[in-house]
């Protein structure tokens, strides 16, 4: 059985590391990406089962990534979990296209139940 792989955009180091270990003990192929300039190209390239997203990222922020993806009929359907420190993060996010929302710090038993929720099977 293949691995499911997500993606991880985030422009904070210390969150990939451990978001990205906390996956891999799960089980998961970890994507993770500090830059989000390139994370278009590398979604059409790598092909995640999810991506998890940050929404305050310089140059290009999380809802801005949404909308692209949203727009994009070959990576439209991609579940996308975005995470924020942001107070009204959740409505940000749900405009944009979110399927899910957490809010940062978050709960590992939460994000991990919330990948799950999301994958397809």
């Amino acid at each position: 059985m293949d691995k499911k792989k997500i993606m991880i955009c985030d422009d904070d180091q210390g969150i990939l590391d451990v978001l990205q270990m906390l996956l891999e003990i799960e089980g998961f192929e970890v994507l993770p990406q500090i830059n989000s300039i390139h994370i278009i190209n590398e979604i059409l390239m790598q092909s995640p089962d999810l991506l998890l997203l940050d929404l305050w990222m310089p140059i290009l922020p999380g809802d801005e990534i949404l909308k692209i993806i949203r727009d994009n009929p070959e990576i439209k359907k991609l579940p996308v979990l975005v995470i924020s420190a942001s107070g009204d993060g959740n409505k940000i996010a749900m405009e944009a296209g979110a399927d899910r929302f957490l809010a940062k710090p978050f709960d590992l038993n939460e994000i991990i139940a919330e990948v799950n929720s999301l994958l397809p099977n």
